[in-house]
């Protein structure tokens, strides 16, 4: 395990003296005095027809430069937003950038203004009359799969966008049959606002001469966007669109995707010929931004006698809100079947899940994106069938737990490696389980209720197949890295560094970082899936490694000997035996230089290199985490105590910022145990939770000191020896935090609980198991 603290490779984050001197460069700090002022006049309803959309006098307001309907947009012939999961069969309904006769969601956009400033197009807004019908709405994804729910749309009859089943459901149903015990479970993992710091904005620009339309943003995946926004919506060739973006103020996930501002703006700015911003305020984000979660599960975990696992079968309900979000059914489906099981050797598992239409703000992938789903699930199993058994709940995971490697799991999954043993022998150490239940006492003495919980996790990171990198070598003796992942905070300027300047013997400051630009980097599946250090830094060592051969070649050329008499060190190439050398720098100049070019070698690549790596191979990041809760019963009140986690990475490039990245995903999943609530009015469909005030967000004083160790498993999956370890604290945390409150409650004869367990529902439950059946 590092220490952290002295490890060599935990240098400080490069960016972060910008950053911390506020040089950081976000979109709101971008000054384009021409730009106009985009604003979006949004559905207060949940559910309602359109009769009639009246812009005349909005249109008058002095200062007004254009009012746009969904007619516009069909009149210019722009395409809708389409859906890239990769789920068949799948009904996908048209989501125009602008509602069509009908609104489906709180939100939902039905004009665009653009106008001299911000105010004046919230003015006109306010000034646009729209013939609404109210109609009947649905939110519950269960309830809108019930007969004689509200239709959202003809395309998708009883609502229902998917049915899809996946594993062997014949062998499960022999194992249910042969079982000594079946314990069945229901939880739900509730919808959650994604709220990064930074909100939604972008600014767009055309260029008549070029007819090229670039658009700024706050993005996580700019080649991605580019491309549907190109052969989708615009229908125009790919470098008729520029996509870049600045800083990125974080993401989660939902910043992967296509939005309607984006067509918006873009199509404004054609339009005008003039650059029109966007920036949404948080009231704005609550009702468009893709939320997360919001996935009802019943699972039924089967045992044998001695209490081995035969087989899990799982039904889902996947709430996706009212459109099908750029990768709305992956997460539920492709990304939750890879870790079905999770760390246990279960030899049977079938899952049956169906995507639900509602009328909600569509649900996206949200850090984990289907692998906290589906880990919650076994997890919450298994502890129910520990119980049920009278089983030590540490003890039943370790008897089921996959012990040989490589193994391939019921879903198909090939781990090649592994210590899920480990892990849990390791956490149940650091946390000193052994004397929990001497803190219990002394917790109970003050009239407390203290509860203990151990949960593993399994990731399945690599989120998009392939990715580029690309090195590029200058005079000066500096080497821009372009790679086709995209930070949003996770430290990428430096760890891309780290591995650059390890790999080329060059000093760290050598490098320039470039990122999140569709022209400056030729490829790229942006950020997620924890997919940046397996797939991109995979990608960028082949780039040095192709890089260094070709420098290699003109060293040899230049110093007059063979490749083979060359030692290369520190960024430079010596002549064994021989003072002759030759650096970097000196190469990248000489290569501009046809002249000087060996035969064989193109003349104006120079020594850059690009690379596309080709891979879908998927690493497992894994770890085991203990949570201790203490719960005041008068109140219904939970201080979570301790937390402590024990994960495998694989190699650490920088194990001080992947500490920082687990301890981000522990607070985002405390967070979703405890706290977050996207509640929609029933009756109304409206969005209840709508702001700050109404959805409670982690604290610094709501989470303990995080006891995080790392234990460095490397993977032969990628070059690096790397494992995704962005999504994993958000993977590992929810069912250990539940684990613990249940724990605590069940003395007071509390059985089950679901997510989130606020005051107010532990104190509900503690109340009903007080008066009984």
């Amino acid at each position: 395990m590092p220490d952290t603290n002295m490890d060599v490779r935990s240098i400080r984050r490069l960016e972060d003296a910008r950053f911390l001197l506020g040089r950081g460069r976000y979109l709101e700090d971008i000054a384009v005095p021409t730009a106009l002022a985009g604003h979006v006049l949004r559905s207060p309803h949940a559910h309602a027809l359109i009769h009639r959309i009246d812009t005349v006098q909005a249109a008058a307001l002095p200062g007004v430069h254009l009012i746009a309907t969904a007619a516009d947009l069909a009149a210019d012939g722009l395409g809708h937003l389409p859906c890239m999961a990769a789920v068949k069969p799948l009904i996908v309904p048209p989501r125009p950038a602008l509602a069509e006769g009908r609104v489906r969601h709180v939100g939902d956009p039905v004009a665009f203004i653009v106008a001299d400033n911000a105010d004046i197009a919230r003015e006109a807004a306010e000034l646009i009359e729209v013939d609404y019908e109210p109609l009947p709405s649905v939110v519950d994804g269960s309830a809108a799969l019930a007969a004689g729910a509200p239709a959202l749309w003809e395309e998708a009859p009883g609502n229902l966008a998917y049915h899809v089943q996946r594993g062997d459901h014949d062998a499960v149903q022999r194992a249910l049959e042969g079982a000594a015990h079946i314990v069945e479970v229901e939880v739900m993992n509730n919808r959650v606002v994604v709220v990064p710091l930074e909100p939604r904005a972008g600014i767009a620009r055309y260029d008549a001469a070029s007819d090229v339309m670039d658009l700024e943003l706050t993005g996580q995946g700019v080649h991605g966007i580019r491309r549907q926004l190109a052969e989708f919506v615009f229908k125009v060739p790919l470098d008729r669109i520029h996509l870049h973006a600045p800083d990125v103020g974080g993401g989660f996930g939902m910043k992967n995707f296509l939005y309607p501002e984006w067509v918006l703006l873009l199509w404004a700015a054609r339009r005008l010929g003039r650059p029109v911003r966007w920036v949404a305020d948080r009231a704005e984000e609550f009702v468009t931004g893709a939320q997360g979660r919001d996935i009802a599960a019943r699972a039924k975990l089967a045992l044998d006698a001695a209490g081995r696992f035969l087989a899990l079968d799982v039904a889902m309900v996947a709430n996706l809100g009212a459109y099908l979000s750029g990768n709305g059914p992956g997460a539920s489906v492709v990304a939750a079947s890879t870790a079905q099981g999770g760390v246990y050797d279960i030899p049977a598992i079938a899952v049956d899940i169906r995507g639900a239409l509602t009328n909600t703000v569509p649900v996206d992938a949200y850090r984990g994106a289907g692998k906290p789903e589906a880990n919650y699930i076994v997890e919450r199993a298994i502890e129910a069938a520990a119980r049920a058994l009278g089983r030590d709940p540490a003890d039943l995971r370790r008897q089921n737990l996959i012990a040989a490697f490589p193994h391939r799991t019921a879903m198909g999954m090939a781990i090649d490696s592994g210590g899920f043993a480990d892990n849990l022998d390791a956490a149940i150490r650091r946390a000193d389980a052994a004397g929990f239940e001497a803190r219990r006492q002394a917790s109970k003495e003050k009239g407390l209720l203290r509860g203990i919980g151990v949960a593993c996790f399994l990731e399945t990171s690599r989120g998009a197949p392939n990715e580029g990198a690309e090195v590029r070598f200058a005079s000066d003796g500096t080497v821009t890295i372009a790679v086709g992942t995209e930070s949003n905070g996770q430290g990428h300027e430096t760890a891309f560094a780290q591995i650059a300047a390890r790999h080329l013997g060059l000093p760290i400051a050598a490098f320039r970082y470039v990122q999140a630009d569709t022209r400056a980097v030729r490829s790229g599946a942006g950020h997620g899936g924890a997919r940046s250090m397996h797939m991109g830094g995979a990608a960028l060592v082949k780039a040095m490694e192709a890089a260094l051969a070709k420098a290699r070649q003109l060293a040899a050329h230049l110093l007059q000997a063979t490749t083979g008499e060359l030692d290369y060190k520190e960024g430079r190439f010596t002549v064994r035996g021989s003072d002759r050398a030759i650096d970097l720098a000196a190469l990248a100049q000489s290569a501009g230089d046809p002249a000087n070019l060996p035969d064989g070698m193109v003349p104006g690549s120079g020594l850059g290199e690009h690379v596309l790596n080709i891979t879908d191979v998927f690493t497992f990041p894994s770890g085991c985490h203990v949570a201790e809760v203490e719960v005041d019963p008068e109140t219904g009140t939970i201080r979570l105590v301790d937390y402590t986690a024990i994960d495998d990475y694989g190699r650490l490039i920088n194990p001080m910022l992947t500490e920082g990245q687990v301890q981000g995903g522990v607070a985002q999943g405390i967070g979703q145990a405890l706290l977050e609530h996207t509640v929609y009015d029933p009756q109304s469909g409206q969005l209840l939770s709508g702001s700050l005030m109404d959805y409670a967000l982690p604290r610094a004083d709501d989470l303990p000191s995080f006891d995080i160790a790392l234990i460095e498993r490397p993977t032969a999956a990628n070059p690096l020896g790397v494992k995704g370890s962005g999504q994993a604290g958000c993977i590992g945390a929810p069912q250990t935090v539940m684990a613990a409150v249940l724990d605590a409650l069940r003395p007071a004869g509390v059985q089950s609980l679901d997510m989130p367990a606020t005051p107010s529902r532990v104190w509900q439950a503690l109340q009903a198991a007080k008066a009984g059946p």
